[in-house]
């Protein structure tokens, strides 16, 4: 029990609280905050030795020591053993009082650490934490308090900014910040602005920083409050210069030409926006050039891409060696060249035309080897021929291809018919392309009579086309046309088969006819050729020697050795070959005594002359006479007057076509005609 006169006092105390006999040490009293403590009643308290409640070897010397008198007034930590078995940490207070004069006592209290220890366990958490967020982004942070002393940091500030410790652990903020700002190419600018920083405590900044040695860090600054309280600054760094680099050379990518450098069409269209606005405020002009590189497939084909490649980029550098600072050079692809002009009238797009000109007609020396390289320049100039970019490129472009139709290596001016003309053969492509899927081609024949005696020997196809809006359209108007366009494949492949169709009905009917198509350069060059003229004869059952195709001289100049293999193999067929208006290309007797060529046309510009025209007269007769010597026959087109072939007669030419005896006649009409011709006796034995 409690002595009496201690009794009220010890149970109105709010933590535990023992009395404690300094001769045995055995507990004289306790209250009831004591009890709750260890789980147990006063009365299984009182009594018991103090050292049976304390879990610690250290506490036998503790007591012994409150014994002899050393312990009074003294703080101690301990473990209190309740009666679960669990020992709680305490903080125990020991001091000597008297309950009479006679009799001192230990009062000892015990203060229960547990709350305290999760308080700062949870602190200890909670820093923690902190440090892992802090170490688990890779900016650098930094964080002070409203005077710029440290008051946390991570390891990759120290590391991005090379911090030493004794820097970070220096009183003040001066050592960190004097230690940051001799990074910088500014120091200067640099305290100036942290001073505006730390005069604000509100403020947020994002700045970027330039160190000296050209990196770039990207800095973010914000106030930590705390229930409404400004307590300090947080800093986060982040090292911005790959990803600027990166930004740099998408922009780049953008906007310029990956293989010159130059400005791509983006750049030049942004270029030449501000000049637009400008010329539309001020009344100012400006010129457009489209610069097109003559014949550089050549290069490609025959060199390769990369020595292509290495072409274009020194036509990229004397074309830009010839221009003003304020002009501009762009390359929107492949061989072609767009050149800004700004403030030129057409004087002074004549000069900058004149001089990618001469600057690209100078010898290019590369490997050891020596080459020009022309050009076509197309010219449009605003405002008069367009107020929009894509319009001027359109017009210099359209120039440019006006300037490759007749003879490339020139410039020219953009005018407005250049555009009507444009339009109509734009129109005529559509209808001819439409033509030919509505079946409104079809074959006119030409029959190719005997001189010897009228007999007939065979007849050229001539493709003819009668379109509803157009009319009967010219071959000379609409086949130069499908060259152009890549048509004529098409075209050429129609009329392959309708004549080897019709060719087959005159072999049926017991009337065979030696029919003869004419076959474009670009037709010939398809790597199905060959095969696709066999199929034809096969699958529609031709007699091969009833059909002879007609080659241009330009067909044979081309890769000469896959051009006399190609043309073996249509000889191996059993059909013929003839090269049409001979004398009008580039006529060579090495391909003649080469190739299995069977038939020479001698073109009608050299047979309307005759028998009048000297110059035409000798040609003929030695067209005949070389023909003769190689064993080949010869047909003379264009003839319209007796005088002509008597004339060729007379030089024991074969045979001819022309006027004089039939234009080219639709099939039933042909069959007419040949109904009243003889037989000729030249030619193949059918």
């Amino acid at each position: 029990m409690t002595p009496a006169p201690w009794g009220g006092l010890l149970d109105g105390l709010l933590e535990a609280v023992w009395l404690v006999d300094p001769r045995s040490l055995r507990i004289l009293a306790v209250n009831q905050v004591a009890c709750t403590l260890v789980g147990m009643a006063a009365q299984d308290i009182i009594g018991k030795p103090a050292i049976e409640f304390t879990a610690t070897p250290e506490d036998m010397f503790f007591w012994e020591d409150v014994a002899a008198g050393v312990a009074d007034n003294i703080h101690s930590s301990t473990l209190l053993r309740c009666a679960d078995g669990i020992a709680i940490p305490v903080e125990r207070r020991v001091s000597r009082v008297r309950l009479d004069a006679d009799e001192p006592v230990f009062l000892v209290g015990l203060h229960d650490l547990r709350p305290q220890q999760q308080v700062e366990q949870e602190l200890e958490n909670r820093l923690a934490e902190l440090r892992a967020t802090l170490e688990s982004t890779g900016d650098g942070i930094l964080v002070t308090d409203l005077y710029g002393r440290v008051r946390n940091y991570n390891h990759s500030f120290v590391t991005l900014w090379g911090v030493p410790e004794a820097v970070l652990e220096a009183p003040g903020d001066q050592p960190l910040f004097a230690h940051l700002a001799g990074s910088m190419q500014d120091p200067k600018g640099y305290f100036q602005r942290l001073q505006q920083i730390h005069a604000d405590p509100t403020l947020e900044v994002r700045d970027v920083l330039v160190l000296q040695s050209g990196r770039l860090i990207e800095r973010f600054t914000r106030p930590q409050t705390s229930h409404g309280r400004t307590l300090g600054r947080v800093f986060a760094f982040s090292d911005i210069t790959e990803r600027h680099e990166a930004q740099k050379r998408i922009e780049t990518l953008a906007y310029t030409d990956v293989l010159t450098g130059l400005p791509n069409r983006l750049l030049l269209g942004q270029r030449a926006d501000l000049a637009l606005r400008m010329a539309q405020r001020h009344g100012g002009t400006f010129a457009i050039l489209f610069v097109d590189l003559d014949r550089f497939k050549n290069i490609n084909d025959s060199l390769g891409h990369g020595f292509g490649d290495r072409v274009l980029i020194e036509v990229a550098a004397r074309i830009q060696q010839g221009l003003r600072e304020v002009d501009t050079l762009c390359r929107p692809g492949g061989d072609e060249f767009l050149v800004f002009l700004q403030e030129a009238d057409a004087l002074g797009a004549e000069i900058g035309a004149r001089r990618i000109l001469q600057a690209l007609s100078q010898p290019f020396d590369m490997d050891g080897m020596n080459f020009t390289m022309g050009c076509s320049i197309g010219v449009a100039m605003y405002p008069e021929d367009g107020k929009t970019l894509d319009t001027l490129i359109q017009c210099a472009d359209t120039a440019m291809y006006r300037v490759k139709e007749r003879g490339r290596g020139n410039f020219r001016f953009y005018q407005p018919q250049m555009n009507v003309d444009l339009l109509s053969r734009m129109k005529m492509d559509h209808a001819m392309r439409l033509g030919l899927e509505q079946g409104l081609f079809s074959l006119h024949y030409q029959p190719q009579v005997s001189l010897v005696d009228g007999g007939l020997l065979g007849a050229e196809a001539l493709v003819r086309w009668t379109d509803a809006d157009l009319g009967q359209v010219p071959p000379a108007t609409f086949i130069p046309l499908a060259e152009e366009t890549g048509f004529i494949i098409a075209i050429g492949n129609w009329v392959l088969a309708e004549a080897v169709r019709q060719a087959v009905a005159w072999q049926t009917s017991g009337k065979p006819v030696v029919v003869s198509v004419n076959v474009s350069a670009l037709q010939f060059q398809q790597p199905d050729f060959v095969d696709r003229v066999a199929d034809t004869i096969r699958q529609a059952g031709l007699e091969p020697a009833l059909l002879e195709l007609e080659l241009t001289e330009s067909i044979l100049i081309r890769d000469a050795n896959e051009t006399l293999a190609r043309l073996h193999a249509l000889a191996d067929l059993g059909l013929s070959l003839a090269i049409d208006d001979f004398g009008t290309g580039y006529s060579s007797l090495a391909y003649l005594k080469k190739f299995p060529i069977s038939k020479l046309k001698i073109d009608r510009a050299f047979v309307m002359g005759l028998p009048q025209d000297e110059s035409d007269r000798a040609i003929v007769s030695a067209t005949i006479g070389m023909a003769r010597a190689l064993k080949m026959t010869v047909v003379a087109e264009g003839v319209e007057t007796e005088a002509q072939r008597d004339y060729l007669r007379g030089l024991d030419c074969e045979s001819f076509q022309g006027f004089l005896c039939a234009p080219g006649l639709p099939a039933a009409e042909f069959e007419v005609l040949a109904a009243s011709l003889p037989r000729g006796t030249v030619g193949p034995l059918l």
